[in-house]
């Protein structure tokens, strides 16, 4: 990736004016004739992008998918009711924000106007003390949207702002990758929000919240994660922090048309089958061995979750060196947490949000009401005038079993809608895993990069280094278009370009302010 830039089309990608275009290395427009092959181990987000990158410039791409189905995490499957209805699980809610540029492009592919995407029209977040707050009304664009969060949040007011610490508060306005790791990696995101002073209100409120978006307890989340988070969805981006959702299950919203996409393209997909072992020389093919077969490739994405990529890595002798090789084993995961999604008998309140972030509720990290906006919910709900609602607990405390955390859930949503605690529940299915990365304290340098030792093997996932202002899903798909990248440039095919929110300070002053006060 050459960093180079250029004008955003706006029209395209999002409203802010100086979201950052990152040109590739040039090269030819794509393979013609007798092309290269690559494997693709993984078919979540950061798999499919990168299957997608290699196959529109002709290279003949396998994708490896354990599952029965494509998206990773973000995969659903079919059920069937107690009633006798057919139903999609999944794993649950996603906020597709609007800075998620690369992802949004990815699924463009098949769906150019996302009009598989609804906005829900408010980011509500509740506190057990009654106290709450939304971002509906607040200005999108920095400064505006932190002086219009002060303004009408009841959690940070003028008071909290004056109140603050400015000389310890100033990188928040100046993040940048991976100064912002080297700077605040070893910094716990709980510790840094106590040294700047931030109000402990607005702390439990909003950045709890947030913070255990990436499935962490923010005592254990590195303040560089949070200062980044900062800049993505508040300090740094005009986008603002409202989202979209699927308007159907991730199947058939989302993955089902990608994969058609792709088998047009030429490349082959192969669900319900593992790959176990990678094995080949620098120099020479690579070979995929998967259940039943063994598949030479010129190159290889492994685009795995963090145990899938230490069971492959773990397997395959001849992958990279002894300090790579330690570095994938040491790696670990979150931990645990649970998705309940329940089927009513009788509708949630009409005035309910769909989408509802919670703090304080003996681990009740959110509520969603799905029939609000999800097709087949809706349907559902209209048939049999009941109601969809699923509910989270992320970073379960260790020794704490499923059955206690889906006790507790019931239990607060019963206490947060109150009409529920009548309704009588026709089915529900629980999902409890522990497969997310972690980004600990002191964790930035011993996650790997997208580049490995081995010349024509890359990486991608949620959990690569990037070197570039993106998180969660984005982060997923931006690593697997520069996997692809990587392995493009090196056959001297242009890459896909790529878009980023600025990747420092919008204000050239307070950039400069910032910078002295680090010195000092």
């Amino acid at each position: 990736m050459s960093g180079r830039r250029r004008r955003p089309d706006r029209t395209r990608h999002g409203r802010d004016r100086r979201a950052e275009v990152l040109m590739p290395e040039p090269g030819r427009e794509r393979f013609t004739g007798d092309a290269p092959s690559a494997g693709v181990v993984g078919g979540g987000i950061a798999g499919l992008a990168a299957a997608t990158a290699l196959a529109e410039r002709g290279v003949r791409v396998t994708l490896y998918e354990r599952g029965e189905s494509l998206g990773g995490r973000l995969a659903g499957w079919p059920v069937r009711l107690a009633d006798g209805s057919g139903a999609t699980m999944s794993r649950g809610f996603h906020a597709f924000f609007r800075q998620y540029y690369n992802l949004r492009g990815l699924l463009r592919r098949t769906d150019p106007g996302l009009t598989s995407l609804t906005p829900l029209p408010d980011y509500p977040l509740r506190h057990r003390d009654g106290m709450a707050d939304g971002f509906a009304r607040v200005p999108r664009t920095p400064p505006w949207s932190a002086l219009g969060f002060v303004a009408l949040s009841p959690a940070f007011g003028w008071r909290d702002l004056a109140a603050m610490n400015p000389r310890e508060a100033l990188p928040l306005l100046d993040v940048g990758v991976p100064e912002v790791y080297e700077r605040f990696d070893g910094v716990s995101a709980t510790d840094f929000l106590h040294r700047i002073n931030f109000p402990e209100a607005a702390h439990h409120l909003a950045f709890e919240v947030f913070s255990r978006s990436f499935f962490a307890d923010p005592r254990e989340l590195s303040a560089a994660e949070l200062l980044l988070m900062f800049h993505i969805y508040f300090l740094g981006s005009s986008e603002g922090l409202l989202f979209d959702v699927p308007r159907e299950p991730f199947p058939q919203a989302l993955w089902e048309p990608l994969g058609g996409y792709l088998r047009r393209l030429g490349a082959e997909v192969r669900t319900g089958t593992a790959v176990h072992r990678v094995g080949g020389p620098a120099d020479g093919d690579l070979v995929v061995e998967s259940d039943g077969a063994a598949d030479r490739h010129q190159a290889v994405v492994l685009a795995l979750d963090t145990d899938g990529l230490r069971h492959v890595v773990g397997g395959s002798e001849q992958l990279g060196d002894a300090s790579w090789r330690n570095g994938i084993a040491a790696l670990r995961t979150a931990p645990p947490f649970l998705v309940s999604r329940l089927w009513l008998d009788r509708p949630v309140r009409e005035d309910r949000a769909g989408f509802l972030g919670t703090s304080g509720f003996d681990g009740l990290d959110n509520i969603s009401v799905l029939d609000r906006w999800e097709g087949e919910s809706a349907r559902w709900a209209a048939r049999t005038g009941g109601s969809v609602v699923e509910l989270h607990a992320y970073a379960v405390q260790a020794g704490t079993g499923p059955e206690e955390v889906r006790r507790r859930m019931l239990d607060r949503l019963h206490e947060v809608y109150p009409e529920t605690k009548s309704a009588r529940v026709v089915d529900a299915r629980h999902e409890w895993r522990a497969d997310c990365p972690v980004f600990p304290v002191g964790g930035y340098h011993r996650r790997p990069a997208v580049r490995t030792p081995h010349p024509r093997v890359t990486l991608a996932g949620d959990l690569v280094r990037t070197g570039l202002p993106v998180a969660l899903m984005e982060r997923a798909a931006t690593s697997g278009f520069l996997a692809a990248n990587a392995l493009l440039a090196g056959w001297g095919v242009r890459g896909q370009v790529l878009w980023t929110v600025p990747r420092a300070g919008r204000s050239r002053a307070l950039r400069a302010l910032a910078g002295r006060a680090a010195r000092r």
